[in-house]
């Protein structure tokens, strides 16, 4: 293990790596943030899933993103070996003074060890307590509170060494001008006045979601009372059928349905232009987290402590309240059963009422 950092260290290129889903992605921004606030005149880089990179690519901390796609399996030994062989010539030849690996992956060790960083710091996962492991970090960050903390608590931790501490740590979304006026457009296009509530109620795994019937009463109920609503989701086949049935079972017509046609970056343009966001543990509920916007998050067997949304103007409906849920461990992530079925409809009306009448 490499001596303590100096309180004077002063990295001039930063790389930091997570290899993972586009809201753990968004999670890593507060160490970004606090990484930019230590380090005014460094360049900070990020290595991540060719797929997650919208969650990231207008942030203005970030020099560059290194990319990993995972379709590059799909093309042979060779050609993906040709492909890794090449991020790793592009990872060294950035002359890195410090790497930062938040991910559990060895791939991402790999990585971390033969970027010639002189401080490459990493987490001792116990699953990873061999010295190869030792060998590709020189700083490795316990873990042994990470079942009590938020990720972005988590994330924060592998700043210890640096002397940076977790307190204050703010995540961050970011989207260009030009996704802002193609959200104006669209909403001027579906003559959406403000203000308005976006709800997503989709995620790619429907144990995370609530029935469809229920999302359709809190619209109507919220019609009702002179609210506008905004729908949205993914482009994705499974969320674009569930949204056509939560259209259908709708009483009222005042409800704009912008699934699937807004990129991620643009959906957060909307999100930071809403009054108030609806929707369930997904990257979504995140970015509103992220940007501020006030947001109401309802949540199954997910671990709350890990995944809520991180910031003040959040509250959480928890179906743990109502009914007993599985160990988030156990679920089968491609079970058709929605574990937030115990929230009764007039319990999130409530809390969306106090949020748009305060």
């Amino acid at each position: 293990m490499a001596s303590p950092i100096p309180d004077h260290y002063a990295p001039k290129n930063i790389l930091l790596i997570k290899l993972r889903h586009h809201g753990d992605m968004l999670l890593t921004t507060p160490a970004i943030n606090a990484l930019r606030q230590r380090y005014p005149q460094a360049n900070i880089d990020v290595l991540l899933y060719k797929e997650t990179r919208p969650m990231l690519e207008a942030h203005p901390a970030i020099r560059q993103l290194h990319i990993i796609d995972r379709n590059w399996k799909k093309e042979g030994g060779w050609r993906k070996f040709r492909h890794e062989m090449a991020l790793l010539s592009a990872v060294r030849a950035c002359h890195y003074d410090l790497v930062i690996n938040l991910a559990d992956q060895w791939r991402s060790a790999i990585i971390t060890g033969f970027s010639g960083a002189p401080v490459r710091i990493g987490f001792a996962f116990r699953k990873r307590d061999n010295a190869l492991w030792r060998w590709m970090h020189n700083q490795l960050v316990s873990t042994a509170d990470h079942h009590q903390l938020h990720t972005v608590e988590q994330n924060m931790a592998a700043l210890k060494p640096l002397g940076i501490s977790a307190a204050g740590a703010k995540a961050s979304m970011h989207f260009s001008v030009a996704d802002q006026r193609k959200v104006q457009d669209v909403l001027a296009q579906h003559a959406v006045k403000m203000p308005f509530v976006v709800v997503q109620p989709t995620s790619r795994w429907l144990f995370k979601c609530w029935e469809d019937e229920k999302v359709a009463q809190l619209i109507d109920a919220l019609v009702a009372e002179g609210r506008t609503v905004v729908l949205t989701a993914a482009p994705d086949q499974k969320e674009m059928a569930m949204i056509a049935n939560i259209q259908s079972l709708c009483h009222s017509h005042n409800v704009v349905s912008l699934a699937g046609e807004l990129s991620l970056p643009q959906l957060a343009a909307l999100i930071d232009a809403a009054q108030l966001f609806i929707g369930v543990d997904s990257a979504p509920m995140h970015m509103a987290a992220a940007l501020e916007t006030p947001c109401l998050a309802l949540f199954g067997p997910t671990k709350l402590q890990h995944w809520r949304p991180w910031g003040d103007d959040n509250r959480v409906i928890w179906a743990g309240d109502y009914g007993p849920l599985p160990s988030p461990d156990a679920i089968d992530t491609n079970t058709q059963q929605r574990y937030l079925s115990a929230i009764p409809v007039e319990d999130v009306v409530a809390a969306a009422r106090s949020f748009l009448h305060e």
